[in-house]
């Protein structure tokens, strides 16, 4: 009978795509899923540390594991992988002892199956958090549920370093994948049925390819845009201080790239993005709004939002409020700010801004977004609307004027049926504090 494992994810589509690729490693060992932790013969915890109540999760669920095994006398091989084992260590160890038999890093997961058996042999825990630069991965290993959609990742690690940020420190310097094995790969998922591929990396438009120095982000886009059998293209996510004009003018021209951009401002104030090390202006994000509307109308833009910074006045809180009025997104992740281990925020800036300052303008920020939201859907309607009442031209161009409005309905379309699930879900955690693992 084959042995089964359990993988239990936490934090952002970079994690849940690492949990895809640890999975088919471990089904290539022989292994088969499970959805009981009781049934399990090995458990992976794959965890995020972009927010300390992440790091909680993760002791306990370590905790509740050990009181399983106690109860039910059965105890599985404990896997910790992700970004809080690669910042912990043998901390893990130390703080739940007698639990966790693995703790692989964020650059050594192709290693898990080896440094379970390694684990089983020696009877002690096996670790590895060493900084592999290598970024390529086995074409089919990978173990996708979605049948539509599937991630392909571009990028790992950052070379950005913001105060606030623990990536760089998690998940290594950047490191660029190969443009021909990003496109192997997404030519596998359009041969396996799947019509949507989502690009992942910290900085996607950083991307240089390693193997065709003439091939940016924009090229890249271009030639998975060729690829027969894909429909959509996503990505997630691109930096502010990186776009340029022939990006815009290549999404609007192709018509395959959704019509949504995820913009991270993380604040409205230029004061605190200089403390962010964010190397943007307030003044010169809102240009780029501006330049990123005239060549995409019909653009959904989210964002993401740090509030209680070090340093934070109500002034710079003001800023936001009024930036999120300026921009109206279509959906905001916010978080409160919390020290994380390493970066430059926790090592040089105290934090000065009150646990109940902090909850009081994330209620604010989260209140602002949903007028800002709602604004944003009644345009996009409106819109909608004009278009329909257009008028069909006399010219005999009849033919090619209803297609090309076919084909930004269905482009709009795209964007707005997930972002307006999104929108309701984000109104439903409205009263939640902190509602977003922030990476760039």
């Amino acid at each position: 009978m084959a042995r089964k494992y359990l993988i239990e994810t936490f934090g952002c589509q970079m994690n849940v795509h690492d949990s895809e690729r640890m999975a088919g490693l471990l089904e290539q060992a022989g292994f088969e899923s499970t959805d009981d932790a009781g049934d399990a013969d090995v458990v992976v915890i794959n965890t995020c540390s972009v927010r300390e109540r992440a790091e909680g999760q993760l002791y306990t669920r370590l905790g509740e594991l050990r009181q399983l095994a106690n109860d039910g006398g059965r105890r599985p091989i404990v896997a910790v992988a992700g970004c809080v084992a690669q910042q912990e260590g043998e901390t893990i160890l130390r703080r739940t002892p007698g639990v966790t038999d693995v703790i692989v890093g964020t650059q050594a997961i192709r290693r898990l199956p080896v440094l379970i058996e390694q684990a089983e042999a020696q009877a002690a825990p096996a670790i590895d958090l060493n900084p592999y630069d290598d970024v390529t991965w086995p074409l089919g290993v990978t173990r996708r549920d979605d049948r539509v959609k599937g991630y392909v990742t571009i990028i790992e690690g950052c070379n950005e370093f913001c105060s606030f940020c623990v990536v760089p420190y998690t998940r290594g310097h950047e490191r660029m994948r190969p443009r021909t094995d990003i496109l192997a790969e997404v030519r596998e998922l359009a041969a396996t049925g799947r019509k949507e591929v989502q690009l992942l990396g910290q900085i996607v438009n950083h991307y240089e390819a390693p193997d065709e120095p003439s091939c940016d982000f924009t090229g890249l886009l271009e030639a998975i845009h060729d690829v027969d059998g894909i429909e959509r293209i996503r990505f997630a996510s691109p930096h502010p201080r990186h776009f340029d004009d022939r990006f815009l003018a290549a999404m609007a021209r192709l018509p395959k790239i959704c019509r949504h951009l995820h913009l991270p401002v993380q604040s409205g104030s230029t004061r605190v993005l200089q403390a962010m090390r964010r190397r943007y202006t307030r003044e010169s994000y809102l240009d780029l709004v501006a330049r990123i509307r005239a060549s995409l109308p019909e653009v959904a833009l989210s964002t993401d939002m740090i509030v209680g910074f070090p340093g934070e006045t109500d002034e710079d809180f003001g800023e936001t409020l009024s930036l999120t009025d300026a921009v109206g997104y279509h959906s905001m992740f916010s978080f409160k700010y919390s020290p994380r281990p390493n970066t430059l925020a926790e090592k040089r800036l105290a934090d000065d801004v009150s646990e109940e300052e902090k909850t009081r303008r994330i209620v604010a920020l989260q209140a602002r977004q949903r007028d800002a939201a709602e604004r944003a859907a009644r345009g996009a309607h409106r819109r909608r609307a004009r278009r329909r009442r257009e008028p069909t031209p006399r010219n005999g161009a009849v033919g090619a004027h209803d297609a090309e409005r076919r084909r930004e309905s269905a482009r709009t379309q795209r964007v707005d049926r997930p972002h307006a699930a999104r929108a309701r879900r984000t109104r439903r955690a409205a009263q939640r504090v902190g509602t977003f693992d922030s990476r760039v």
